[in-house]
């Protein structure tokens, strides 16, 4: 019966995706020398270790809305979901190598979205989590099904630079914001009103008076 060994080799942004995708060759050795995977149905779950990684005093402001004030981070900072990846392996014997595609987005309704765009420098501790389902040929020809089993797993320091690299090239000078349906009409109205020429426009007007009025209030 195989003996699965995963590890991601290396990670990349893959170009002209429809939407930012990451990409984690992952190499899938089987210990069992000379047997014939048939095939695999796997499940990758990404997690984000944050706990293993130290964090300059930019990133912690950053990182307030996600884990709040640092003097409270031995409680609060913690192992978080990504998201999980589903993917067909065909057959091989000994090793093969996959590409992991993962769609990554700026949703900071998201914790992960929060967390890429916080850390900016260093590497980024994730932990590849596998499950799924193995059909192998035993030695004398026969199909057989195995699980695999949940200790199974890879971890990757991601270079905390190439979400961002990704997200520029995707999105040059660019940043999406998500609001409600109802704020989004109010404040194409407002720019209707005002004349502004864009949304931009209309935005950077309203920071600007709210900034004035709160230097006001201070004086």
């Amino acid at each position: 019966m195989p003996d699965l060994k995963f590890e991601i080799l290396s990670s990349h942004v893959k170009q002209y995706a429809a939407v930012p995708t990451l990409v984690f060759n992952l190499q899938v050795t089987n210990n069992i020398e000379g047997e014939e995977v048939y095939a695999i149905s796997l499940k990758c779950q990404l997690m984000i270790e944050a706990v293993k990684r130290r964090y300059d005093e930019e990133s912690k402001n950053r990182l307030y809305e996600l884990f709040g004030p640092h003097t409270r981070w031995d409680e609060t900072l913690r192992t978080f979901f990504w998201q999980i990846i589903n993917l067909p392996i065909p057959a091989f014997t000994n090793k093969t190598i996959i590409e992991v595609n993962v769609p990554a987005s700026e949703d900071f309704g998201t914790a992960a979205g929060k967390y890429f765009y916080a850390v900016r420098e260093g590497t980024v501790p994730l932990n590849f989590l596998f499950s799924g389902t193995l059909l192998y040929k035993d030695a004398v020809g026969n199909l057989q099904m195995t699980m695999i089993p949940w200790e199974k797993q890879a971890l990757y320091a991601m270079p905390a630079v190439l979400w961002h690299e990704m997200m520029n090239d995707y999105f040059p000078n660019c940043r999406w914001l998500q609001i409600r349906k109802d704020l989004y009409e109010k404040l194409v109205e407002y720019k209707a009103r005002n004349k502004f020429p864009t949304l931009q426009h209309c935005l950077e007007h309203i920071l600007e008076q709210a900034v004035s009025e709160n230097i006001n209030q201070h004086v």
